[in-house]
């Protein structure tokens, strides 16, 4: 599914088959979790380019992620941009999934390492939760404290909770989880960020109990191009009660429109919501969008 014999990836300044790349079993991050990654995506636009969107954004946070991980990285945004560019051109993909991913050397001690290993590979890859609308619960588990690991860097060790809270709906019939944050506030879904709406306003969870998502960002600021009303506070399950519409957001989900929370469905079809206005000027600004970050493959 990720890759064939043909693909080629970029491992510490090597272009290799993915077939015959290797790491070290015993490297920390495979035991401890201890690494970050990304997740980006490209398009092909309509002048028969292709465009990483918001690749410049995406590794400025594969970066502080690393800091806040004390993980030391000598590449540059630029340069990353780059080898992405290159990456993309050789395996001769334009509408693909890229997946940065620095992990650490073997140390089966509890002190952060000092090998640091750089791989990034690209395949083709549907909407993570697909296109149809999803029916979602609330899981019983919360997302992580933040005073207990940075909940804002995208940690490889963090998404063994999103595997729980989406094994756990998917085993009781729903598409995905939403989960609360440890104070109970409604935070986000397993892998995406979250936005309902109520009464012609649109709301969603502030920062520092959420990863603070590119595509939260990009569908907030098209919401302020079509003067949509816009909140950013906490929220309980109270305020799920009686709300016209929600949806997750995210690189790999996109814009996913929502159907129903604990089997109670919305009461607006999804057709009339904001969100599904916003999915289609968020589908129409990835495609068309032509930013500093726009280079020619």
């Amino acid at each position: 599914m990720y890759y064939n014999d043909q693909t080629i990836l970029f491992l510490d300044g090597e272009w290799l088959k993915a077939s015959e790349a290797k790491a070290d079993l015993f490297n920390q991050t495979l035991h401890y979790g201890s690494g970050v990654f990304e997740g980006i995506r490209s398009y092909k636009t309509a002048e028969d380019s292709v465009h990483i969107f918001k690749a410049e954004e995406h590794y400025e946070r594969l970066l502080y992620s690393a800091k806040k991980m004390h993980i030391e990285m000598r590449y540059s945004v630029r340069e990353l941009v780059e080898i992405t560019y290159d990456l993309l051109k050789k395996n001769k993909l334009s509408d693909a999934y890229i997946r940065p991913l620095i992990y650490l050397g073997a140390n089966m001690s509890l002190t952060a390492s000092k090998e640091v290993h750089l791989l990034i590979t690209a395949w083709q890859w549907d909407r993570l939760l697909g296109d149809r609308l999803l029916d979602i619960m609330v899981s019983s588990y919360q997302r992580p404290n933040p005073k207990s690991v940075p909940v804002d860097a995208k940690v490889t060790g963090h998404y063994a909770n999103s595997i729980l809270a989406s094994t756990e709906a998917r085993s009781k019939g729903f598409d995905e989880a939403l989960l609360l944050d440890a104070k109970g506030f409604v935070a986000e879904g397993p892998g995406a960020n979250f936005f309902f709406e109520k009464d012609g306003v649109l709301y969603t969870p502030p920062l520092g109990n959420i990863l603070p998502g590119i595509t939260r960002n990009t569908v907030m600021d098209l919401a302020g191009e079509l003067e949509f009303p816009l909140e950013e506070r906490f929220f309980t399950l109270d305020d799920l009660q009686d709300i016209d519409g929600a949806f997750f957001t995210g690189t790999a989900a996109e814009v996913a429109g929502i159907r129903s929370l604990n089997g109670k469905p919305f009461r607006k079809n999804w057709e009339d919501t904001k969100g599904y206005d916003l999915s289609l000027a968020y589908r129409n600004k990835v495609k068309n969008n032509i930013g500093h970050d726009f280079l020619l493959v």
